[in-house]
């Protein structure tokens, strides 16, 4: 296989393979959470309700695809695909195996960071285009969330960088060979992903969209499958987290036995698991705890960490 054909069959691969992550997380994690909270969850469509993804997407698909007339139409169109093609755009820098990656930039890490701070662009420009109070009031929540968990979200990675010697996913890989990351770097982690349940507008932290008081934020006038690209970007977003948690933290595809990519697959659906948990155990905050959560005592800790470990490189 030449090397062009080659590239073709990887970016293929990686841009299926979030998809169809994000449908089958979209259908456990509401099994899961009927489990957690004494409910059957989906059992009707399909043998354990495997179909319930195909059903829903049928639904979508096939429901009136309204624009407000009050809307502005360009903007409203484009911003779920802003979503979507944001965090597809990210999947480019993710190995999934040594060697298995469409783009192994020098500055990978770099990339998924301003990839992923595009993402609020279209929260906020879907709550701005709706021309209604609920869908801007969920914009400006998603502007001002981003702002605070944007900048220790980049501050918890720097010590795993500072570690490795590199922005390089695969080089931060291959540098946990004999220590995973987690261990050194606990409290990257922590920060990290806590900062993930942010950015993709998970509870605790999902006030842009906080149905109990804004009926659906930012996407409230959405319907049909512009609603879908929203959802199925959402969980894309979780899907690229927890890749990249595990990549940065956790070994990527290190492991014994069994083959490097069933590793980065386990270790990856273990995370999204435990992003759907968190939704069944926790409430939602409020907003001035969530902005003194952010500035008060995240942003400090990303920062303690990053003094700590650049002490203990030096001297070293």
């Amino acid at each position: 296989m030449s090397e062009s054909a080659r590239y073709v069959v990887y970016a293929v691969v990686m841009l299926l393979v979030p998809l169809m992550i994000a449908g089958g997380a979209g259908l456990g994690g509401t099994r899961l959470l009927g489990q957690l909270q004494d409910r059957y969850g989906p059992n009707r469509v399909g043998p354990f309700g495997v179909l319930q993804v195909l059903a829903d997407g049928l639904k979508l698909i096939t429901k009136e695809d309204w624009v407000p007339p009050f809307a502005d139409r360009g903007v409203f169109v484009a911003a779920p695909a802003i979503v979507l093609s944001s965090v597809l755009a990210s999947f480019a820098v993710i190995p999934l195996s040594p060697g298995f990656v469409v783009a192994d930039l020098n500055v990978g890490l770099l990339f998924f960071l301003a990839m992923s701070s595009l993402g609020v662009y279209s929260v906020a420009l879907a709550g701005w285009s709706s021309h209604s109070k609920y869908p801007l009031l969920g914009g400006l929540r998603a502007a001002a969330q981003m702002l605070g968990y944007e900048v220790f979200m980049g501050l918890s990675v720097l010590g795993v960088v500072a570690m490795a010697g590199s922005f390089n996913l695969s080089r931060i890989v291959e540098a946990q060979r004999h220590l995973w990351y987690v261990v050194p770097q606990f409290v990257g982690f922590l920060v990290f992903f806590i900062a993930g349940l942010a950015e993709t507008r998970r509870i605790p932290f999902d006030l842009p969209e906080a149905d109990s008081e804004l009926v659906a934020g930012y996407h409230t006038e959405y319907s049909g499958m512009k609603f879908g690209i929203f959802y199925v970007g959402e969980y894309a977003g979780i899907t690229l987290f927890s890749a990249l948690m595990t990549l940065l933290f956790l070994g990527g595809w290190l492991g014994p036995i069994l083959p490097g990519f069933i590793w980065f697959f386990i270790k990856t659906f273990i995370l999204i698991a435990l992003f759907i948990v968190i939704r069944a155990a926790l409430p939602r905050l409020r907003y001035d705890q969530l902005t003194s959560l952010g500035w008060k005592v995240m942003l400090p800790l990303g920062l303690l960490n990053l003094m700590v470990t650049a002490g203990v490189v030096l001297a070293n």
